[in-house]
């Protein structure tokens, strides 16, 4: 079971990979131009992002232009719209579960067993919170690594990694590491519903009284013999 400082920390390592997973929705740099050709020297960079996609010139201007249509984009950026939507909906709702069950607040009183179980399900929310940022990020990056290998696809179609896949990928692993520590604040409890201990004590309290063992006869067997002089 973790301390106060511990849980904190986690706490705030999980905002971070959650502000971290929003920054990857908004961001266009999901694919990059790939420069492969003979020519190194380009005027324009391309951006595709999962909302729209951007052509930056080397002159400093940026134009950006929203998808028109929604059924008309590929399987993985539909996906990916979906989990990173939904993933910024569980984190908000991770850090609000997890700030009622920490150890520092005063929610649910002083019940230690409920606040340990709050913490559990803020921890596990944040577990799932990454895991719905790493299947998109994921998918992206594997199609694109597909398409770059594959000699079917032209080389001006070829894209390159961009820079919201790392960015997606360190959020869901600090978003799932926080949790996995928010997680561990629950204590083992046994299957009574009582919090386990490192030994089982004896209530004497409760315990019948026995009765006194009877006195025993004095033998002449049981007395030292001396020798007189």
């Amino acid at each position: 079971m973790v301390n106060t400082g511990m849980q904190l920390i986690s706490f705030t390592c999980a905002v971070t990979g959650w502000i971290m997973a929003i920054a990857v929705t908004a961001l266009p740099q999901w694919k990059v131009s790939a420069f492969i050709g003979s020519n190194i020297l380009t005027s324009e960079v391309k951006w595709e992002g999962i909302w729209m996609n951007c052509i930056y010139q080397t002159t400093g201007h940026m134009q950006c232009k929203t998808y028109d249509s929604m059924l008309a984009l590929p399987p993985d950026i539909q996906a990916a719209r979906a989990l990173m939507c939904l993933a910024i909906f569980m984190g908000w709702l991770s850090c609000t579960v997890s700030c009622c069950g920490m150890k520092c607040t005063t929610c649910a009183g002083d019940d230690r067993r409920a606040k340990a179980g709050i913490a559990l399900s803020g921890g596990v929310l944040f577990i799932l919170t990454g895991l719905c940022v790493l299947i998109p990020v994921s998918w992206t990056a594997n199609t694109v690594i597909q398409d770059f290998y594959n000699p079917n696809v032209p080389l001006m179609h070829k894209r390159e990694l961009g820079q919201a896949i790392y960015l997606g990928w360190a959020a869901a692993v600090i978003l799932m590491l926080s949790g996995a520590v928010l997680s561990s604040t629950c204590p083992f409890m046994e299957r009574g519903g009582r919090y386990r201990r490192g030994y089982i004590g004896r209530s004497f309290a409760n315990s019948p009284a026995s009765a006194p063992d009877p006195p025993k006869p004095i033998t002449s067997n049981s007395l030292p013999l001396k020798e007189y002089v």
